[in-house]
């Protein structure tokens, strides 16, 4: 027992440490059938999505202080193949800049929002830091 709890803070100490939060800030989900989407989702994790405004894009989202969750119609573009998570980054242009010298892909680049891939082929969104 003494090395399990040995283990987890050796774990922790590396690793979580080394963020104050989660970087996880959204998980979109495309959807063929949107409104059975958010009959799932809503469903599954008792929640309430309202629909996007402004800049936020297309879909529905929740708004809640922890990561949230969003949906939108499956359309073509490269976020809308299967779900992503978005990670949000202090220095949107400086992140783009280590994923590609990490060996990664900017998929589609943006100032507020990218999708890019890791270095072993797996998406990731990354959302700027609001000011």
């Amino acid at each position: 027992m003494a090395r399990t709890a040995e283990a987890a803070q050796s774990f922790k100490r590396r690793y979580c440490g080394r963020m104050d939060r989660s970087p996880v800030s959204l998980v979109e989900f495309p959807a063929d059938d949107p409104e059975r989407a958010l009959r799932f989702w809503q469903g599954v994790l008792n929640v309430e999505f309202e629909a996007r405004k402004g800049g936020e894009g297309e879909g529905w989202r929740t708004r809640s202080d922890a990561a949230e969750i969003g949906v939108h119609k499956r359309g073509t573009g490269p976020g809308d193949t299967f779900s992503l998570p978005y990670l949000i980054v202090d220095d949107m242009a400086g992140t783009l800049q280590r994923v590609i010298e990490l060996d990664g892909t900017v998929v589609h680049p943006g100032d507020y929002f990218a999708i890019c891939k890791d270095s072993e082929g797996s998406p990731f969104g990354l959302m700027a830091k609001p000011p």
